[in-house]
């Protein structure tokens, strides 16, 4: 299976580095993963919908032009569907049983994704209402796909 992570911005954080690397590996025995960034649009203070629509739109241009069109795309949004750990499992192995081995996860910029963007997804999902941030959503997506593969594979994980 091939997994995608596109995601907006560059990580900065060395301790974010370090367990996106440590969970990167651990799933090399699972799937093929890769993380694309792409670059994120100066978004200062007090915007207006339209300059945050602006923006998303930019960088919603760029998402999509790393996504291959065969590609089953999830676009994490806040108001997406929440599964538990392995409601979340099943839905990845099911697409990889129904022929849908090519993967993207979509994580947005500061303001979110684009409705481009959001358009294109298959699915939108949610980790909670919550808000992280992008940064930190990188780790934890990562460590979730990771979780998914040891459920589907029958191996031990926390509860």
């Amino acid at each position: 299976m091939n997994i995608k992570i596109i995601t907006v911005g560059k990580l900065k954080e060395k301790y974010l580095k370090e367990g996106i690397a440590e969970y990167t590996k651990r799933l090399g025995s699972y799937c093929k993963l890769q993380i694309i960034e792409v670059g994120d649009e100066k978004a200062p203070e007090n915007l207006s919908d339209k300059e945050m629509d602006i923006i998303k739109d930019k960088e919603g241009e760029k998402i999509l032009a790393k996504i291959p069109e065969q590609s089953y795309v999830f676009a994490m949004a806040i108001q997406g569907k929440q599964y538990d750990s392995v409601e979340f499992a099943n839905e990845i192995d099911k697409l990889g049983t129904s022929g849908k081995s090519d993967i993207v996860f979509i994580i947005g910029g500061s303001l979110g994704l684009s409705q481009a963007v959001l358009s294109r997804a298959n699915q939108h999902i949610s980790f909670g209402k919550l808000t992280y941030p992008h940064q930190l959503m990188r780790l934890v997506l990562v460590e979730q796909i990771y979780r998914a593969f040891r459920i589907i594979h029958g191996h031990a994980y926390h509860k």
